[in-house]
């Protein structure tokens, strides 16, 4: 069961010694309380703890003794039967203890020393030694020489085609065979045939018909020929390079001058002193003992019936 703080204890503590106010004359308390189901729901405990002892004066009466360990439970341990209790708040102890007590850590105290300087006369260079790089110009000559203006090449010449006429005998329509139309129907040797219709066919050839033309023929075709161009020369005079232009390197010499230079004589250095810790003394209070509740039996002056 969890712990109660004081302020909870004392007003359980007051219930408690109503219930417990008639056991200073009577042999038997009629008390018969059921166990709390929750500490920390102290509103509800007093309403149960107030139910259950409106409840115990109209109960039989009987003997209760229970025990429960710890001093923050919510009845007396081994509590005796004709006895009353009472919650006794003992409080917190202190004692005044004296410690020394660090104000200022040790450190040190550090002094720098600046360098001393002179002057002293040396010779510095001022610009390096290089090379310089000079040009020389092309020189030039005039010269005649045969130049060609066209290449010798071929000339492709057409040559017409010939023609003639030829005369030929052309087929204008071709030998056909048809029916045609006869009159007066008789036999082979000549007799005339009787009863007939009047309607005489004769399958009769027609021979074929030409005609005679005269047409454009070619003897020789088209044809081409190549004919040679000789190459074209011309003489011109004109301006050459004789020798390319180029350059040459002329070395240019370093440049010193003479300066005072700033040197450091004496470097720069620093010293340290160290510096102790300050302590000082102190008294403060100090806890030794934290506040608790205690049941403790007392005397009842007079019972609650």
């Amino acid at each position: 069961m969890k712990n109660l703080t004081v302020k909870g204890s004392i007003v359980v503590a007051a219930l408690l010694a109503v219930g417990f106010s008639g056991c200073a004359q009577k042999a038997s308390c009629k008390t018969s309380v059921a166990a709390v189901t929750k500490v920390d729901d102290r509103d509800s405990q007093i309403a149960q703890l107030q139910a259950e002892l409106n409840a115990a004066k109209n109960a039989p009466a009987k003997v209760v003794t229970k025990v429960v360990k710890g001093s923050n439970e919510l009845y007396p341990p081994n509590a005796q039967p004709g006895k009353c209790y009472a919650r006794v708040l003992t409080p917190a102890k202190y004692e005044l203890k004296t410690e020394k007590v660090l104000v200022k850590e040790p450190s040190e105290k550090v002094r720098v020393i600046p360098a001393k300087y002179g002057y002293k006369t040396e010779k510095v260079l001022v610009k390096e030694a290089s090379e310089r790089i000079v040009p020389v110009p092309a020189t030039y000559k005039t010269v005649t020489e045969k130049v060609l203006v066209s290449p010798a090449s071929e000339r492709i010449v057409t040559v017409p085609a010939t023609y003639g006429t030829v005369t030929e005998k052309v087929m204008v329509a071709p030998e056909m065979t048809g029916w045609k139309k006869g009159k007066g129907a008789t036999t082979a040797d000549g007799k005339r045939v009787y009863g007939t219709t009047g309607e005489v066919m004769c399958l009769v050839t027609t021979p074929a018909k030409y005609r005679t033309v005269t047409r454009k023929v070619v003897k020789t075709p088209a044809t081409t020929k190549t004919i040679p161009v000789p190459a074209v020369y011309k003489t011109v005079t004109k301006r050459v390079v004789a020798t390319p232009a180029t350059t040459k390197t002329v070395p240019v010499p370093a440049v010193y001058k003479t300066v005072k230079v700033k040197t450091i004589v004496e470097p720069a250095k620093t010293t340290r002193t160290p510096i102790p810790a300050v302590y000082k003394t102190v008294t403060k209070k100090v806890k030794v003992a934290d506040s608790h509740l205690d049941w403790k039996v007392v005397k009842c002056k007079t019972v609650i019936h």
